[in-house]
């Protein structure tokens, strides 16, 4: 009689510092988080994928509803005279938007923009919803898919259509609008570190490098393990700037007509990436517990023995009931040490096992994907033990990633240590706030302004690049 076929499942994950780029590649695919479609560009959010970003989603929208906000739907196609109505905002966009010039078999009088993003739109049903002072502030966010035509792509980072919120409110005053932009901002901090836990640098956007049509564009801006900077989310105040084209005023107390002051902001899918980018190693993903999908899971060993199906529904009973997400996985036609590498995969954050031995100890062997620890919890209050193990684990990666990057961020003080410096890494420098040198720091080193920090405590007096009177403390990478 032939021997079973023997199981196979640790695949070739690319190490990182060979090939970063195939590294993530291997990582996104190897995990069943997405798949190709016949659609240039875009992606299939699998189950496993797509609860990343439910979780992702669910946080955003406790904290959205905290401050007042309220979630709108509106439709995806857009007429090209509102896109013309703000010719900043429409040049931006141009080269990326994507349009519907035919209905069945009608050709269209108008083309329709497939939308790029949803300014245009919300401003014209402003323009109809908003009439006196008591009407604002609006504060509306939706949640949906958007296309933009890029020339290059790569799953979750940049894709041609991709999941997304866009927030967007309007005011009676610019001050308003600007604790609006600064709220938002912070929100998306929090997000960053205290869930997905990746340290951000928060600050303000170039001129350069805003969002076309806004007043002034800030962002949280992460460092992935190549050293690269990845845009986490950004936040718009527009001022009057789509108020006046599209006529969005209001009648305030004293009786006089004014135009509202807006803003917008969002973060994407390309927050999966960042989580990956960030934490993930040669044996797949490593998900921080808050946007796991499953926190924990259950492995029997020697399932067939007596008692321990029964221990592990036990366990698994109890800590469900706590709130946390957890699996227990007794397929019976893989071994345990193929369950062992398909979990540590996937990136759960904390594996327990339960077998005969475990039992006559009254515990359950555990094992962290962050440090890869091993060790035992009682089964007795197993929740409480679990609860206070993800929480360490969730501290750690946090920690673990601000390590990595303090490590990597340097202040230079000369060209030369700048153009060394973004090789691997970010460069906090002074500058003197030309477009010119901005682009030529571009284009000699291949590295982009991220942002200015709120702490402009100078680090020198001369731009590091023209060597005139500096004006800002700017961070510089390389950026995806």
């Amino acid at each position: 009689m032939a021997k079973p076929a023997k199981q196979e499942f640790v695949q070739h994950i690319t190490p990182r510092n060979e090939n970063f780029s195939q590294w993530y590649t291997d990582v996104v695919l190897q995990t069943d988080l997405m798949d190709y479609t016949p659609v240039r560009g875009a992606i299939a959010m699998k189950p496993y994928g797509n609860r990343i970003w439910e979780l992702i989603r669910e946080s955003l929208d406790k904290r959205f509803t905290e401050t007042g906000h309220e979630n709108v739907s509106l439709p995806m196609l857009i007429p090209e005279s509102l896109l013309l109505k703000e010719a900043e905002h429409v040049e931006g966009f141009a080269p990326e938007v994507a349009w519907v010039t035919q209905g069945g078999n009608e050709v269209l009088a108008e083309r329709l923009a497939v939308r790029p993003t949803s300014e245009t739109m919300f401003c014209t049903m402003f323009a109809k919803w908003v009439h006196s002072w008591r009407d604002l502030p609006m504060k509306y966010n939706q949640w949906c898919s958007v296309m933009r035509w890029e020339k290059t792509t790569r799953p979750f980072l940049r894709t041609s259509e991709f999941w997304w919120q866009e927030g967007h409110t309007v005011h009676a005053t610019a001050e308003e609008a600007q604790e609006e932009t600064l709220l938002m901002l912070e929100i998306y901090r929090e997000l960053c570190e205290d869930v997905l836990a990746i340290p951000v640098f928060s600050g303000l956007k170039s001129e350069k490098e805003k969002f076309a049509g806004a007043r002034a564009t800030y962002s949280v801006e992460a460092m992935m393990q190549d050293g690269k900077a990845l845009q986490a989310g950004t936040t718009h105040n527009f001022g009057t700037n789509f108020a006046i084209p599209f006529e969005i005023k209001y009648l305030s107390k004293d009786g006089d007509l004014k135009y509202c002051h807006e803003t917008s902001w969002g973060v994407s899918t390309r927050l999966i990436g960042a989580v990956i980018m960030t934490h993930g190693d040669e044996r797949g993903l490593k998900l921080p517990p808050r946007v796991a999908p499953f926190q924990a899971v259950i492995l029997p060993i020697a399932a067939h023995k007596g008692g321990v199906m029964e221990h592990c529904e036990k366990a698994l009973d109890q800590i469900k009931a706590a709130g946390i997400r957890v699996k227990l996985d007794d397929r019976d036609n893989v071994s345990s040490g193929w369950k062992f590498n398909e979990w540590e995969l996937k990136g759960v954050p904390l594996r327990l096992e339960i077998g005969p031995r475990d039992i006559e100890n009254d515990v359950a062997t555990y094992m962290r994907r962050d440090t890869f620890e091993k060790g035992t919890l009682p089964l007795e209050n197993l929740a409480e033990e679990v609860k206070k193990l993800l929480d360490e684990i969730q501290e750690n990666m946090f920690a673990q990633a601000l390590a990595f990057r303090e490590a990597h961020t340097k202040n230079v003080y000369s060209f030369e240590e700048l153009n060394e410096q973004v090789q691997g890494g970010y460069a906090k420098t002074m500058w003197c706030g030309s477009l010119e040198c901005e682009e030529n720091i571009k284009e000699q080193t291949g590295a982009t302004s991220r942002n200015m920090p709120f702490d402009q405590t100078p680090i020198g007096d001369k731009c590091v690049c023209c060597g005139e009177k500096a004006q800002k403390v700017m961070y510089f990478s390389k950026a995806y």
